[in-house]
């Protein structure tokens, strides 16, 4: 018989549950012993949600980050929080956000707030991990408080649970050594200090009577170097004496070089992930040794499209008559990545639904696929004819195809991607145009997204709030930001983005080819959720989409206004994207129909445009060899929505959480005039891939880290401006925060950028 398992549900609640009952707790709103029983709440409705299954995972639920969870278990807390003596998960939340709630920072020694934990994307998805951080003293204790807690709540359940951990060469592959210099360049001389405690939680999960535990090492699907792979060998041979048994589980990509290794390791069952690495499955079925299980991800846990369950038994069965009971089912990866439940969607029309699989769906046929496998087709006739009809309307539907749309994309050549000149003279027309001082000052585009601002978009959704009361109600509020940045002199404005939800949802609204979901949340970071919409068909612009507002934003003021836009590249990163056709091709649809919107921005009057691209980065292919072809298209899908301007023009573009080092050069290759990058948690870390490469056009290194409440000193400031002085001529630096401020509240942002402004003030008195 096959067996079905899950390898994460998602944590945040079908109505966002957890997201608000943090922010309560942050607040001082409610108490530490309600967000815990929240908590429960929540991993109880999570289990009974996944009931049927064969395994259901434990250890999955976070309060922030499974990463930093991982820490937690293991003893890695920065010295800057090991001070303190309370409540643990205030510690945690310190190391997550730099603080907790006010109640308990009160009495707590880091009461002031400490320095937040660095945040990155966790491989190439859009959820943030906090990074783990080793020095060369850095010592592990195994904490198991979290796990024991979560298991004994599934025993009392009747819950058969698989705890979910983190791998050791995963674990310390993902952190970064924050002293020691080159002693702890090679992180594997942690090893040895790891695994004793590893090897304790495994002793203890037997202890519990756990059958099976979850052992993700996600590294394997990357290019790894020769030591890491001889490391899987050295740690996993360290597991051989044990009372559990191990599933390691891999996603995301294909393993390829590294399925060997991972077929030999001396585990109890290997995930492989059969939507990126369908090919692999053979391979792996006849190299496993006799006995060991072989997990196949059938169901795409990181998209929302319905799984073709007829194409997946052709393959699948075969694979079942040669496996067995060693065959498992599953989905892809972790289900954090997906919305909980499609039924809740009553706005999305029928024919959208029936193409669509959230979390809920996508572990229904899971248990499709294994009663076919175990009993026959025949048994579920009924669903895989229902499956096979929507499949066939999806491919066919006229709402996907738009042969003009087609037509614009085959007209496209390099031409489209060229500025008229060089940076070198576009900058000194713009600096003529603009006028700005040296240090020029700006933010990234948003800033607080009110109780007021939310309170009008909802009312106008619904229909309580007629149209010229809704644009009354945002050009309130948009004069409002501008008049607050004036008074702090601000060079460089922004309209405040009042009127948008998302920064990808915003424009998917406004473009033929998008639909959207209600309550389609996926976590993004601890209590940030986004919304993805469904990019299912061609992507076309019907009307102009922000020139209104910012128009009306410049008519306020006689300072220069940014235009703000969201890039191709970023807009296909943070959709749920259409499977039948290359994601190129989306983006190039995309980078037209943005083209479009800087043109008419330029036609009004607007000369700063700001083309975010913060998901650049995130969708590099794991594998280093598939870089190059990533680069070329998504560089030049850039190029083509951003430089059809004149040379008065300045183009500026964001990212977030990237690092750099590796992809400087396709960076430079943007022809951005200004780019504005996250480096204030990094402690300008992120600016050493300047050092041995000369970029050639203006920079504004993130100085203020919105994803804290804490609020950044003038002096903090200026030193960080100084450290990014010794890697970018001073005259090519902007000053500015590291993201958007619509998370924050006005009460934080009005001090933090009052001493951003003093900050450049001071850096100008003393250039001169």
């Amino acid at each position: 018989m096959v067996t079905t398992h899950n390898l994460g549900f998602p944590r945040i609640g079908a109505k966002r549950e957890l997201k608000f009952g943090l922010e309560r707790y942050w607040k001082g709103e409610s108490s530490r012993d309600e967000l815990k029983a929240l908590g429960a709440q929540l991993r109880a409705r999570h289990w009974a949600d996944q009931e049927g299954l064969d395994f259901v995972p434990a250890g999955d639920f976070s309060f922030y980050d499974q990463v930093l969870d991982m820490s937690f278990t293991l003893g890695n807390l920065p010295q800057r929080v090991q001070g303190f003596h309370g409540d643990k998960l205030d510690n945690y939340f310190r190391v997550a956000r730099g603080r907790s709630a006010h109640g308990a920072d009160d009495h707590a020694a880091c009461c002031g707030g400490v320095a937040a934990g660095e945040m990155t994307k966790w491989f190439d998805t859009n959820y943030h991990y906090i990074v783990p951080e080793f020095t060369v003293d850095t010592q592990f204790n195994l904490d198991t408080s979290r796990l024991s807690g979560q298991l004994r709540e599934a025993r009392e359940l009747g819950v058969k649970a698989k705890p979910v951990i983190v791998g050791p060469l995963t674990y310390l592959w993902l952190g970064k050594a924050r002293d020691g210099g080159d002693k702890l360049a090679d992180k594997l001389a942690l090893l040895p200090r790891i695994m004793p405690v590893y090897r304790a939680l495994l002793d203890y999960f037997r202890v519990m009577d756990v059958e099976w535990v979850q052992i993700d090492e996600p590294i394997l699907v990357t290019e790894l170097h020769p030591a890491w792979r001889a490391a899987f060998a050295t740690a996993y041979e360290g597991f051989e004496v044990r009372g559990v048994k191990l599933l390691l589980a891999t996603y995301f990509g294909a393993l390829q070089e590294n399925l060997d290794l991972a077929c030999s390791l001396p585990v109890d069952g290997l995930h492989i992930d059969a939507i990126n690495a369908r090919e692999e499955i053979a391979l792996a079925a006849r190299k496993l040794p006799a006995q060991r299980v072989l997990s196949v991800g059938a169901v795409n846990g990181r998209n929302i499209w319905k799984t073709d369950l007829n194409a997946a038994l052709d393959w699948l069965e075969p694979l079942a008559k040669q496996l067995g009971d060693r065959l498992w089912i599953a989905p892809s990866c972790s289900l954090l990545h997906v919305p909980v439940d499609l039924s809740s969607e009553a706005k999305l029309d029928a024919q959208m639904r029936s193409w669509l699989a959230f979390a809920l769906q996508k572990l229904d046929e899971v248990k499709v696929l294994a009663t076919a496998l175990n009993e026959g087709r025949d048994k579920v006739a009924t669903e895989l004819a229902a499956n096979a009809a929507d499949i066939q309307a999806r491919r066919q539907s006229s709402r996907v195809n738009n042969a003009a749309v087609k037509a614009a994309i085959a007209r496209i050549d390099a031409t489209l991607g060229n500025r008229r000149n060089a940076y070198a003279l576009r900058a000194a027309k713009q600096a003529a145009h603009l006028k700005l001082p040296a240090y020029p000052t700006t933010t990234i585009g948003s800033f607080p997204q009110t109780a007021e601002i939310r309170h009008a978009r909802s009312e106008f959704k619904r229909g309580a709030l007629g149209k010229t009361g809704y644009r009354d109600a945002m050009r309130a509020e948009i004069e409002r930001s501008v008049r607050e940045q004036e008074q702090l002199g601000l060079d460089v404005l922004v309209h405040g983005e009042a009127e948008r939800n998302d920064m990808v949802e915003y424009f998917g609204e406004q473009l033929d080819g998008y639909a959207f979901s209600e309550f389609g949340w996926v976590q993004s970071y601890g209590s940030r959720c986004v919304k993805p919409p469904i990019l299912f068909g061609d992507i076309s612009r019907p009307k102009a989409m922000t020139v209104e507002w910012i128009a009306y934003a410049q008519s306020l003021t006689n300072k220069p206004m940014k235009g703000m836009l969201t890039g191709p590249v970023t807009m296909l990163n943070w959709s749920f994207v259409r499977d039948d056709q290359p994601r190129s091709v989306s983006c190039y649809q995309l980078a037209l129909a943005i083209r479009e919107e800087v043109l008419d921005l330029e036609t009004a009057g607007v000369r700063v445009i700001q083309i975010d691209e913060a998901a650049l980065r995130e969708g590099l292919p794991l594998r280093r060899a598939q870089w190059a072809e990533y680069l070329r298209w998504a560089i030049e899908s850039f190029r083509i929505a951003a430089n059809g301007v004149e040379d008065e023009t300045q183009i500026h573009t964001h990212m977030c959480y990237s690092e750099f080092n590796d992809t400087i050069a396709s960076i430079a290759g943007m022809d951005a005039d200004v780019i504005t990058i996250e480096t204030s948690r990094s402690d300008m870390e992120l600016l050493d891939a300047f050092e041995n490469f000369s970029y050639p056009n203006e920079i504004g290194p993130g100085v203020y880290d919105i994803h804290s409440p804490n609020i950044p000193s003038e002096a903090h400031i200026v030193q960080l401006m100084q450290k990014a002085a010794e890697r970018i001529p001073a005259q090519r630096l902007w000053v500015n925060p590291d993201c958007g401020l619509k998370t924050r509240q006005w009460a934080e942002v009005i001090p933090a950028l009052t001493n951003m402004v003093a900050a450049a003030r001071t850096l100008r008195e003393r250039a001169n």
